[in-house]
């Protein structure tokens, strides 16, 4: 019963983030791209702020219930899915740490004009593995249901 309740939060969890980074992607991103140079201090600021308050729940749901997944998964889930999505949750993290919190810095501490396009190229990592572990978690999801 806790695997399956596992499984549904992160696959919640999971959902809501694969909406949000295409969001992101396609409309928040490039918008910072039109963001003036002496305006992207405070414009970065309240970004960074803002998108705390709507991701933290989200992820950290995300995150626990990944580990659930590791160590008990529904018995009718395949036992490399939970693994491949904790791999995919990795490089989203990691993409998250690496690459956009040090863009969303610069914006901050030393804004340029470039700094929007350059967090749309680099945000692909996290857009493709969020979307591939929302797959995965569907999957999961439909072997429970046989």
């Amino acid at each position: 019963m806790m695997s399956e309740i596992a499984l549904l939060a992160n696959t919640a969890g999971t959902i809501f983030m694969v909406g949000l980074i295409w969001f992101v992607q396609r409309v928040h991103y490039p918008l910072l791209s039109y963001v003036q140079v002496d305006q992207q201090i405070s414009v970065g600021a309240e970004h960074q702020r803002r998108t705390a308050q709507v991701v933290g729940l989200p992820m950290a749901v995300e995150g626990v219930s990944t580990l659930i997944l590791l160590v008990d998964r529904p018995d009718q889930v395949v036992w490399w899915l939970p693994w491949m999505g904790a791999i995919l949750l990795a490089i989203s993290l990691g993409s998250t740490v690496f690459l956009s919190v040090p863009l969303h810095q610069k914006m901050v501490n030393q804004p340029s004009a470039e700094l929007g396009k350059k967090l749309v190229s680099t945000n692909w990592p996290r857009t493709v593995s969020w979307t591939l572990r929302g797959v995965i978690c569907v999957v999961m999801c439909a072997q429970t249901v046989r």
